[in-house]
């Protein structure tokens, strides 16, 4: 009430945000912190000039969000929040420095269906791109705002068809920056499955993209989400094309289907993996030369293996 009364003070905003940081770690406090978000955004909208103010709002949001992880609540934040980060954004979109920790609110914001379906109506995807082209070098924030694009794409709605089609170069041009970078590859990752799904990719895509998902297999074949999340977006672009499909047979860098069967016997007891394989051999063979192909290496000796491995999935 204190803060509502006073919004042109920076004072008590600063105050008040502080106060209310301090019940963070208070379990019992936690549901009247819920009850405080959008008031903590407003602050934060209101005194958007403030760094200091915008990094304490930030840090007490992120506190209040873990909490709600950790107990299971899922927070929808409503579109006057969703409005209130946007603000945020656009006004210090050029800080480095920030910009990770404003992110990483965005990415665990964006959990919720609700509270990602209310970014995307404010528009904030040509805002992450824009942050996206100015810091590619940055991990942390390639890795948070290829998080938000997954969870926005995802959403059924169609109205942002053209702005997700431009989505399409700076995720892979992510993808194939960070390649190395294991975190930062697995959200590149899901982003592109995001848009795939969503028919962002022209007939000049499939090719480079399917080559380009094969090399963040190769270099992280040890992260069994990574190699869930790239093998559905490579089940999506044989779906839409057998170029796709004649790309992972013949891929430069070796055989697609060796690799195939390496990811499975890597990570044997992930049933997520096998399925996502299993997806992705299902759109292999909707293709006569790729079947003949499959066959001529010995895939159904590994299809029987996933049998026998996973009876009752």
């Amino acid at each position: 009430e204190c803060m509502q009364a006073s919004w042109d003070v920076e004072e008590v905003q600063a105050k008040g945000i502080q106060h209310l940081a301090s019940f963070v770690k208070d379990k019992s406090a936690f549901p009247y912190l819920l009850t405080c978000t959008e008031v903590i955004t407003l602050a934060m909208k209101v005194h958007t000039d403030s760094l200091d103010l915008q990094v304490e709002g930030c840090t007490l949001l992120l506190g209040i969000l873990s909490q709600a992880l950790e107990q299971g609540v899922m927070m929808a934040l409503d579109e006057s929040v969703a409005s209130c980060l946007l603000h945020t954004v656009r006004k210090h979109s050029e800080n480095e420095e920030f910009l990770p920790m404003l992110c990483t609110l965005l990415m665990m914001v964006s959990a919720s269906e609700v509270a990602a379906e209310n970014l995307r109506k404010v528009g904030i995807i040509p805002d992450l791109l824009s942050i996206l082209r100015r810091f590619l070098h940055n991990d942390e924030i390639c890795s948070s705002c290829c998080a938000v694009l997954w969870s926005l794409a995802a959403s059924e709605n169609n109205a942002d068809q053209a702005v997700l089609e431009s989505a399409l170069p700076v995720t892979c041009a992510v993808l194939q920056k960070h390649l190395q970078n294991g975190v930062v590859a697995e959200s590149a990752c899901s982003a592109l499955w995001a848009l795939a799904l969503r028919g962002c990719l022209t007939d000049s895509d499939y090719e480079p993209i399917a080559a380009l998902l094969l090399d963040a297999l190769r270099m992280n074949p040890e992260r069994a989400v990574l190699v869930k999340n790239s093998c559905l977006a490579l089940a999506s672009l044989v779906r839409l094309s057998e170029t796709a499909a004649l790309a992972i047979l013949l891929d430069s860098k070796g055989s697609g289907i060796e690799l195939i069967k390496d990811e499975y016997h890597l990570h044997l007891d992930e049933p997520g993996v096998a399925a996502a394989l299993c997806l992705l051999m299902n759109e292999m063979v909707q293709y006569d030369e790729v079947m003949l192909d499959m066959r001529s290496q010995k895939m159904e000796k590994l299809l029987s293996e996933i049998k026998l491995q996973f009876p009752f999935s």
